[in-house]
């Protein structure tokens, strides 16, 4: 049976719908970067999906040809995840917020202007996969599909310590578990520490063209610190 991350890995990938904190390890990724509302039609973030996931079945699939990967074992290619980031925009009411975590959803993600987004769409691969690897998957991919994969890179991501949450619904819903995630860090003795190398990160666990928006299952991470550290 082929080894599936998300049940091996249930603490990074099936969380509950209630905040909790987790250290993640470092982790390897195939990636593109790019910027702009992911929700426009052949946006640049839809292309990116299409490009992971061409890397990401040569990649499983080199078990049927001449390529040996070292240590390969079967696998079922993980979910499609993305790191999200804007430039900082003043709130029309930032200068009223006195909440801690409302300010920090300002400052981090702005769900009502999509157009400011700047993206790292991103597919995990097995640890056996090396830069090698993906060199060859980026050339095995190219010669095959007639397409140009030069965007893609090997990405190695490590998050640390981080709160997380399951959560159930439209994307656009999300700043409600987002509100839950740092009123729940704060009480746990943790504040949010999202920078320029540590990101709001989701891990999306529905395919949104095939379930309805309230039912769509994303697990929401965010870096933290302890208090004063």
């Amino acid at each position: 049976m082929a080894f599936d991350f998300k049940k091996e890995y249930k603490e990074f990938y099936l969380p509950k719908n209630k905040p909790g904190i987790i250290t993640v390890p470092s982790m390897n990724y195939i990636a593109v970067r790019g910027a702009g509302d992911p929700n426009q039609e052949d946006s640049d973030y839809k292309k990116s999906i299409g490009l992971l996931y061409g890397i990401a079945f040569t990649i499983k699939m080199s078990k049927k040809g001449d390529h040996r990967i070292e240590g390969y074992f079967d696998y079922v290619v993980p979910p499609l995840e993305g790191f999200w980031w804007q430039e900082e925009r003043p709130s029309e009411n930032s200068k009223t917020q006195t909440d801690p975590a409302e300010r920090s959803m300002v400052a981090g993600i702005d769900y009502s202007h999509k157009e400011d987004f700047h993206w790292i769409s991103v597919i995990r691969v097995p640890d056996f996969v090396t830069k090698e690897d993906f060199n060859w998957a980026v050339s095995e991919a190219t010669k095959k599909k007639k397409m140009d994969f030069t965007n893609v890179e090997f990405l190695t991501v490590d998050e640390g310590l981080c709160v997380q949450c399951m959560h159930i619904g439209s994307y656009d819903d999300e700043p409600a578990t987002v509100q839950q995630m740092h009123e729940f860090m704060e009480q746990e003795g943790y504040e949010l520490d999202i920078t320029d190398k540590r990101l709001h990160h989701e891990i999306y666990l529905s395919d949104a063209r095939k379930v309805t928006p309230e039912k769509l299952k994303t697990v929401i991470r965010h870096p933290i610190k302890r208090k004063g550290s």
